[in-house]
């Protein structure tokens, strides 16, 4: 999930913002979509162009996205996809009521973001991000194998940084990663889930992203987490970040809604995976839960018609996926092609009969 290494779904305009409480006690939906960072970051290879990086963002902003993960401020060096993410955020069309996040690893990462937004003479309006995320996880192997150090030493090095961002008016969102196994622990105490994201949250973040990294759990697991979690935190303060290795994504997308999480991290055509976990592969694809939701009593919140249109989303993880020189993963987006082709080849036999 995070490395420093290589319905109709309709909704009122007012819902489209995220504020800084996320969920609403409504059964409004919000997408975060991390396909930008999360998604590719992992990619093997060439090294991705800025200006391919924008388009994604741009075209998925246009499709009705209203929270979408942008890149990341770490090193070149151990994240080379991630590299150039301030031309990305210059490059791309910023669009008013959109939030452009970018991860920040530690203070060095936040100063270069400051640093690219205060080197316009005139502020821009609206600004190229406003909201950083940051990251810890469940155990300590994990923590270490990814940030080499332990969770508790984490969340001090991050509390500086999350109040540096709050002082400069940046939002901040908190990430957990492996809340159900750890590829190198195993099963994971939901305990110690519930008291790093409580201590992510006392430090100012708005929101804490529950991520099962390892994609290993099952929906009466992700039921059990939340229950022990929102034990703490208002369950309006959470979000679902669900991988699809073992293929339960998906349902453990409904199984969060049901416990009362309204925010869902996704990721157009399941771009993504996990470098520290053997078999992981990528998040839960945006396309997969916009289908799942329709005529559900969910909507999904977004500006295409006051959602996030299936069509266009579709379209995009194609797009993106043969840019990587491959096949759009998701199990949407290869039905909703396989039946366009189908239908293509039945209005070519029809023309041709006549």
């Amino acid at each position: 999930m995070f490395r420093l290494t290589s319905r109709s779904l309709l909704h009122t305009s007012e819902s489209t913002t995220r504020t800084l409480a996320t969920a609403a006690p409504s059964n409004v939906v919000n997408i975060v979509e991390v396909g930008p960072r999360d998604g590719l970051q992992n990619e093997k290879g060439s090294v991705i162009p800025v200006h391919l990086k924008a388009e994604l963002i741009n075209r998925l902003v246009q499709a009705g996205v209203t929270n979408v993960e942008a890149g990341s401020f770490v090193s070149p060096k151990w994240v080379p996809q991630m590299a150039g993410t301030a031309d990305v955020l210059k490059q791309k069309t910023t669009a008013p009521g959109v939030h452009y996040a970018v991860l920040v690893p530690n203070h060095r990462g936040l100063d270069d973001l400051l640093s690219l937004l205060s080197s316009s003479s005139q502020p821009q309006s609206p600004p190229l991000t406003d909201e950083i995320s940051i990251f810890t996880a469940a155990t300590d192997a994990f923590t270490r194998a990814n940030l080499n150090c332990s969770t508790s030493e984490s969340l001090s090095r991050l509390s500086p940084v999350a109040r540096t961002a709050l002082d400069n008016n940046l939002r901040v969102r908190g990430y957990v990663s492996v809340v159900i196994a750890c590829p190198y622990t195993g099963k994971v105490d939901y305990k110690r889930v519930r008291e790093v994201a409580k201590e992510l949250l006392e430090m100012g973040c708005y929101e804490v992203s529950l991520g099962d990294t390892v994609g290993q759990g099952t929906p009466f697991e992700i039921q059990e987490m939340i229950e022990e979690v929102s034990k703490d935190i208002p369950v309006s303060k959470l979000a679902g970040h669900f991988h699809d290795t073992y293929g339960t994504a998906v349902a453990n997308v409904l199984a969060a809604l049901n416990s009362g999480i309204r925010t869902i991290d996704s990721s157009v055509g399941g771009l993504g995976g996990c470098p520290y976990s053997p078999g992981a592969t990528g998040n839960v694809a945006t396309e997969d839960v916009l289908y799942a939701l329709q005529n559900s009593p969910y909507t999904v919140a977004g500006t295409a018609n006051g959602t996030i249109d299936l069509n266009q989303m579709t379209d995009i993880g194609w797009w993106i996926s043969e840019k990587l020189g491959r096949d759009s993963v998701s199990r949407v987006g290869r039905a909703l092609r396989a039946r366009r082709k189908r239908e293509e080849q039945e209005k070519e036999k029809a023309r041709s009969k006549l």
